[in-house]
């Protein structure tokens, strides 16, 4: 075994590098669908955060059993490793075949009974063939929202969120390291949906942005605009809710006056319970909110289409 001899100043200097990755659990879709029934207690939005809940339970059952998800070779791997580029880089990975039979389990799990809108999206994303499934998708992966039908979105995106999820469990986790842009996500390029604020162990007081595809977590310093990445005059916005002040909301956009762009951030200090997609849907109220105030929303959240009412 070789090794090198730290001095005390190198010591200090490791021992204060942060963890890098906060990785999802393999019960991660169980878990959103837990927080999505108790988001739904009296809110609004209900129907929809049950509706949403119900589909993570299909992904849940999906990811424990799924079927045959060819990920990249090992070729391909070792290229992007060596090269520090995500392994799973979804712009290509969405233009293959290896996620289509993720979503033909998921239609197989999911079923809505009484619903017309959700049963005419679930036929017509049965009925697709490899093609239309393939463009529809690479649209919505690319944040083309207008070159697919809304109504598909939440379905659409759940698959695709299963087998990109599945592929990073796989991956060596310890391979993962930065790459040129630490406003994207490591393993597969995709924006972050929202912030997570750790507040325990090794975590506490880091933040880590979370992937809206494949829900790997990496760390990306606070006070620091995720988009574009200035520090300059941040502002962050919460509502207020049920009395609690603002600087003690679970809640709050972290708003920035250069790119005119926000991202929600979630206090776990404040509520150890919350996950970034499902918070993230049960607080539209803060989206509407920041845009009457000319901000612009610049996390995709793969369960819901921007500007639909469903």
């Amino acid at each position: 075994m070789s090794g090198q001899i730290l001095e005390p100043g190198q010591i200090e200097a490791a021992a204060n590098i942060p963890p890098f990755l906060h990785l999802p659990e393999p019960d991660l879709f169980s878990r959103r669908a837990r927080r999505l029934h108790s988001l739904a207690v009296d809110h609004p939005l209900a129907a929809y955060l049950l509706l949403m809940a119900k589909l993570c339970e299909a992904q849940q059952r999906v990811l424990d059993a799924p079927p045959t998800l060819p990920g990249p070779s090992s070729e391909a791997l070792s290229r992007s490793f060596e090269h520090h580029m995500p392994p799973l880089a979804f712009d290509t990975l969405v233009r293959g075949d290896a996620w289509q039979p993720a979503l033909d389990a998921l239609l197989a799990e999911f079923e809505v009974d009484g619903n017309p809108s959700v049963g005419a999206a679930l036929a017509g994303l049965r009925e697709a063939d490899s093609g239309q499934r393939k463009a529809w998708a690479i649209a919505l992966l690319g944040g083309q929202f207008d070159l697919l039908p809304a109504a598909l979105v939440p379905f659409l995106g759940a698959a695709l969120q299963v087998a990109f999820s599945h592929w990073l469990l796989a991956l060596p986790s310890e391979r993962l390291v930065e790459t040129s842009s630490q406003t994207l996500c490591p393993a597969c390029g995709s924006p972050p949906v929202a912030g997570m604020l750790r507040h325990r162990g090794k975590y506490a007081g880091l933040r880590y942005l979370t992937c809206s595809l494949c829900a790997c977590e990496w760390h990306h310093v606070r006070v620091k605009c995720s988009h574009c990445e200035s520090s300059k005059h941040l502002v962050y916005m919460s509502l207020e809710r049920e009395g609690v002040v603002p600087d003690r909301a679970a809640i709050r956009a972290e708003v920035c006056p250069g790119c005119q762009g926000y991202l929600k951030q979630c206090y776990l200090e404040f509520d150890d319970q919350a996950d970034a997609v499902a918070d993230d849907l049960a607080s539209l109220d803060l989206d509407m909110r920041l845009s009457e105030e000319g901000h612009l929303r610049r996390a995709p959240n793969l369960l819901l289409a921007p500007g639909s009412s469903d």
